[in-house]
């Protein structure tokens, strides 16, 4: 079963770049992963400070596999002093409306 995750990253004022291209690394490495169907991220217009994950795995043993990596690793490592606050994270699964 597919599982999204959302995270909401709110970065320091001034480190918006240094968070950009920390992101680039892990997004590149992230969507090369085995079970990873999706990977992107996004910068909100209002205020310019929030950026949103946006992530799609084929399965749970994805997300694991990927919060497992050295790159998601390092890149939180780098996250971690360039953000505000912690991250805000969102995991869903698919709810079949087709019926």
């Amino acid at each position: 079963m597919t599982i999204k995750v959302i995270a909401f990253v709110t970065v320091k004022p001034g480190q918006e770049d240094a968070f950009v291209a920390a992101a680039k690394v892990c997004v590149a490495a992230s969507r090369a992963e085995p079970g990873t169907l999706h990977y992107e991220l996004w910068r909100e217009t209002e205020g310019a400070r929030r950026f949103v994950f946006n992530e799609l795995y084929a399965d749970q043993a994805a997300v694991q596999a990927h919060m497992q990596s050295e790159h998601f690793k390092a890149f939180g490592m780098a996250a971690r002093d360039l953000a505000a606050a912690r991250p805000e994270i969102i995991v869903t699964k698919a709810v079949d409306v087709a019926g």
